[in-house]
């Protein structure tokens, strides 16, 4: 079985490096933290990849295969393919394959988390910390 031929990947959470993120504005991130969310970050700063992001979680039902996405770029399947993966292999898409497409959906996990890692000092300051 090929890698794209496997189920989903769910990553457990205590591995995930924004599952239990400290929002920023609630006390400052420890160089360990912070190492381990930059790449998830980079995955995200790339225009194509964000704007992949964006595509998928407004489609309908907030998935999509690539055969949805492609035609909103000026890039090649194969790029396209490529993109998803690192947002995938970062922990911002789960994916499954269906037939001969591979359908991705943003980790409702993962997009609380970027959200609550900048959530205003304002709505961290009563929140309990742990």
């Amino acid at each position: 079985m090929s890698k794209s031929d496997a189920a989903p990947v769910a990553l457990p959470l205590a591995d995930d490096p924004v599952a239990c993120c400290v929002p920023l504005a609630g006390e400052p991130i420890s160089a360990e933290r912070a190492v381990a969310v930059v790449p998830m970050l980079k995955a995200i700063a790339d225009p194509a990849r964000l704007r992949l992001l964006s595509l998928v979680l407004s489609h309908e039902g907030q998935e999509a295969c690539v055969c949805d996405l492609t035609p909103a770029f000026d890039l090649s399947q194969p790029t396209i393919s490529h993109h998803l993966k690192v947002l995938h292999e970062n922990g911002l898409l789960d994916r499954e394959k269906r037939g001969t497409w591979v359908y991705y959906r943003a980790r409702p996990e993962a997009m609380a988390a970027l959200a609550g890692l900048f959530a205003p000092a304002a709505e961290v300051a009563g929140a309990p910390r742990g």
